[in-house]
């Protein structure tokens, strides 16, 4: 209970940046569609959203240094505010892609800074249920963002204002916390290639990631809408997504740390590309059967980007694990910048299933250049623990601790 209390402002901050931020990517697809948007204008604001991203997890831990945790998160929160808030000033889609990649740069910049907070200030002994709780609250944080498009109205002044409320008040926990802001801790050097190196599987698979989870996220709003579900109902339609994610969790853990890594990524693809199958079959068969659809498909598709980087890990040393996180971060941040632009491209040329077709593709390769790796070499003798990684700042490896091998 004590753990709890003593990061309570950050968790508390957690979850009211998501409902901010992270809420605005779906009211920003379905107020795309009210307003006359193209599904190609739609699919440039996931994309900005995550060139925004990206931005904001290579500068986070450089402004952190330059003027220290609170005026950074400052910072990047008012960034996030006036993205939201000048929405509804000026209905132009290139317009908004500037607003979201300043809503994409205040995720990863806030992430940042509150995970540097909370890797200062665990402990060895107390990280294992640190993590457990900051999991259960970035979930849960991202499941109300979701749930919060069937209460807003589409394309409504009220509706960014609200959105911009939750996103500023993020401010109020972690600056007029009374816990002493940690000291900056050295930026961790980008190395793409670090990732490739050690499991070229991993990097694929991590990409291959950042182009399923960005394209349902950003224009999954779009496929729902044009299958015929109502905008109350996509609120259900994002959340069953995120909900069936979070399930997967253990037993593809579990699974993980039994089996060979590459076997088990191997049948998640597999299961990836039965789940794009059924939910275009289902299309038309009524809400129910969307909703199911989606939640499998997120049961299949959530725990790759975990499994790849645990894959990775297993051919690390341990003086390499904070920047090999964050090299898999990046390669996840490429796949998600070009995912949802191809995604709505598809959908207005080809209708809704054309998204579908184009992640079961994706994941067709990630089948087959998984079978060629398991013909180069053999799987580690030792391996490190499963772990659920958060997509969320470069030093989200720091903060999981991950030290010396478990064999």
């Amino acid at each position: 209970m004590r753990l709890l209390i003593s990061f309570a402002a950050l968790f508390c901050s957690v979850v009211l940046l998501q409902l901010g931020s992270g809420g605005v990517a779906p009211l920003d697809a379905v107020s795309g569609v009210v307003l006359g948007f193209s599904a190609v204008e739609v699919g440039l604001l996931g994309s900005a959203h995550f060139f925004g991203f990206f931005i904001g997890c290579w500068w986070a831990p450089r402004l952190m240094g330059a003027v220290g945790h609170s005026r950074a998160f400052a910072a990047f929160t008012a960034a996030g505010t006036i993205g939201i808030l000048a929405h509804m000033l000026v209905i132009d889609p290139y317009a908004w892609s500037l607003m979201r990649m300043a809503s994409g740069l205040c995720v990863a910049g806030c992430y940042t800074i509150i995970e540097a907070w909370l890797q200062a200030k665990v402990t060895n002994e107390t990280r294992g249920r640190a993590m457990g709780v900051y999991r259960v609250v970035d979930i849960g944080g991202s499941l109300g963002a979701q749930l919060l498009i069937g209460v807003l109205e589409p394309a409504s002044y009220v509706s960014y204002n609200l959105l911009a409320l939750f996103c500023c008040a993020a401010l109020f926990p972690l600056t007029l916390s009374r816990a002493e802001a940690p000291e900056t801790g050295e930026a961790p050097r980008l190395r793409p290639r670090l990732a490739w190196d050690r499991s070229p599987l991993a990097a694929v698979g991590v990409v291959v990631s950042g182009v399923t989870g960005a394209a349902f996220r950003m224009v999954g709003p779009v496929y729902g809408l044009a299958v015929g579900l109502s905008a109350d109902l996509i609120a259900l339609f994002l959340a069953a997504f995120v909900l069936g994610g979070a399930i997967a969790q253990v037993p593809v853990g579990w699974l993980a740390d039994k089996y060979d890594r590459r076997t088990v990524l191997i049948w998640l693809s597999v299961a990836s590309i039965l789940a794009c199958g059924i939910t275009i079959a289902v299309s038309t068969a009524g809400a129910v059967a969307v909703f199911l659809a989606a939640g499998f498909f997120g049961f299949t598709t959530f725990p790759i980007y975990s499994v790849s980087a645990a894959h990775a890990h297993d051919f690390a040393e341990t003086a390499e694990r904070v920047e090999l996180s964050a090299a898999l971060m990046f390669l996840y941040a490429v796949g998600a910048i070009a995912s949802p632009l191809a995604a709505s491209v598809l959908i207005g040329g080809f209708g809704p299933a054309g998204m579908f077709v184009f992640l079961a593709l994706a994941h067709l390769g990630l089948v087959f250049f998984g079978l060629a790796r398991r013909q180069v070499r053999p799987a580690p003798s030792g391996r490190t623990g499963y772990v659920y990684m958060p997509r969320t700042s470069f030093l989200i490896g720091r903060l999981l601790g991950r030290g010396p091998d478990r064999r």
